[in-house]
């Protein structure tokens, strides 16, 4: 039998009086992300004008079930500010098909970015061993989870590099203003 851990009703109050007082750094659906200032992401490509025909893709044929998914999701990126739909009197050189995928009844949205990471300038800052992080983890008292969405979406794009990060759809073309998940 696994040991579990009780939390007494003293800390569960501290607990929730600490979540209340600190409401601002806690993001909900009807409040939209906050972004962090000052780091906006730039990207960079390899390959100059003109642009591959990879960087240029279609949308994907899609069922109507998933067209209702994608409209609920670029509806919530709309919401959340992540998300802006470009004008018409935009030059659009790069778009990427956007994809959905289902588990559990649940979908999940995602640009198809790979062949942008293809063309895109290696970053500085390679992603975090899984061991190092681990390591870390493990002196940790308390450990929460986070969505990785609405977590990564509080980066924003630099306004130079929106135009690699637009996703193209039936509805039109978008583009990110925060780093896409």
């Amino acid at each position: 039998m696994a040991n579990s851990v009780q939390t007494s009703p003293v800390k569960k109050s501290q607990f929730y009086q600490n979540n209340e007082e600190n409401r601002a750094a806690f993001a909900i659906y009807e409040e939209p992300l906050e972004k962090i200032r000052g780091h906006d992401i730039d990207l960079h490509l390899d390959v100059e004008r003109p642009y591959p025909l990879m960087l240029r893709r279609l949308p994907y044929p899609e069922s109507l079930e998933n067209r209702k998914e994608i409209e609920k999701h670029i509806n919530e990126l709309l919401h959340m500010d992540v998300s802006k739909k470009i004008g018409h009197n935009e030059i659009v050189e790069i778009t990427t098909p956007f994809l959905i995928t289902w588990h559990d009844s649940n979908s999940t949205f995602y640009g198809g970015f790979r062949s942008l990471n293809n063309y895109k300038k290696c970053d500085r800052y390679p992603i975090p061993i899984i061991p190092h992080s681990l390591a870390k983890l493990a002196k940790a008292k308390y450990i929460t989870k986070m969505d990785c969405m609405k977590g990564v979406c509080q980066n924003g794009v630099k306004p130079s590099s929106m135009k690699l990060v637009r996703i193209l759809y039936h509805m039109g073309i978008y583009k990110y203003t925060r780093m896409p998940f």
